[in-house]
């Protein structure tokens, strides 16, 4: 898993000229688990470590058991994390601190790596979506994931603990190598946001968790969508091309099915007036991002729980 992780992330260690370090368990370590998603954790947080290292820093991936876990540590020489964002860097939407907003470092300081990666008009952080997966998919294997930085300028540290298959179990199941589904819940959700990474990533986090995830880009590409899928819950940006959040809301609200539809407002803004806005065109909720995955299942539970075996529309 590890490896296959590196190869993806050699290219940018190489185009920085990293110096990077791996070093592997000495005996054999067995996981109930999927190996692409934990191959796509380490990945993202060897890509987080990249994008926060200048040219000629060190990264150095590890992993080791600890009695009855293994640890795998993203350890980095890079700009580190602001005190403020330790506590907040694995969730949803949450930028990490950009460098040249760390103390001590200037707009012209920002490494090279990071900046020729990006658009100019993007923040070195990106979309905050990266960690919130890494997070996400490591609790969804039993495991939990931390980050350890002593500020700018000192690097950062990822340490995720997973536990181990139980010894009694290994002959019989490593070499399947399958991981243990997980129990679909069947809802048909749709999520709309001009914003297609943040789409993609959401839908990904979403679909984990068993759902049937479609995606919408634009206000009127949703309400086709929509009437076609007719989902029991609708995860609505507010500021869309073509139709804007309100008015997708109103249109769905006029249709039989949508007035029994979920529709939940996702958006940057929290003022009481948003707030009241949202209310009066017809949403069930409104939610400010950085988004808590964990918050808006239980949030949609609470507003009404479709059943899993509804059918899809012919």
């Amino acid at each position: 898993v590890l490896q296959q992780a590196v190869e993806a992330a050699a290219p940018d260690m190489e185009r920085c000229a990293h110096a990077f370090t791996l070093t592997l368990p000495r005996e054999p370590v067995w996981l109930d688990a999927d190996p692409m998603r934990l191959a796509q954790v380490v990945g993202n947080l060897l890509s987080n470590a990249c994008k926060f290292t200048a040219p000629g820093g060190r990264i150095a991936l590890s992993a080791e058991r600890e009695g009855q876990c293994v640890t795998v540590t993203v350890k980095d020489s890079g700009d580190g994390i602001a005190p403020d964002m330790l506590g907040r860097v694995f969730e949803l939407f949450t930028q990490v601190r950009a460098a040249h907003e760390l103390p001590g470092r200037s707009q012209g300081e920002l490494p090279q790596c990071a900046a020729r990666r990006l658009p100019s008009d993007r923040s070195v952080g990106g979309l905050g979506i990266g960690l919130a997966l890494v997070k996400r998919l490591v609790e969804m294997h039993g495991g939990t994931v931390v980050a350890h930085s002593a500020g700018a300028g000192h690097g950062s540290e990822f340490v995720c603990r997973l536990p181990l298959l139980a010894a009694s179990l290994q002959p019989a199941l490593a070499p399947a190598g399958a991981a243990t589904p997980v129990p679909p819940t069947g809802w048909r959700i749709l999520v709309v946001d001009d914003n297609r990474d943040a789409a993609d990533s959401l839908a990904a986090i979403l679909s984990m968790e068993g759902h049937h995830i479609h995606v919408a880009n634009d206000g009127a590409q949703a309400l086709e969508l929509a009437t076609a899928l007719r989902p029991e819950v609708v995860l609505l940006d507010l500021g869309l091309p073509t139709l804007n959040g309100y008015q997708v809301c109103r249109a769905l609200r006029e249709q039989a099915w949508g007035k029994e539809a979920v529709v939940v407002a996702l958006t940057g803004w929290g003022q009481d007036e948003q707030r009241a806005r949202t209310s009066e065109a017809g949403f069930d909720a409104h939610i400010v991002k950085p988004v808590n995955p964990d918050g808006l299942t239980s949030l949609l539970l609470s507003l009404r729980a479709p059943t899993a075996q509804a059918s899809t529309p012919s």
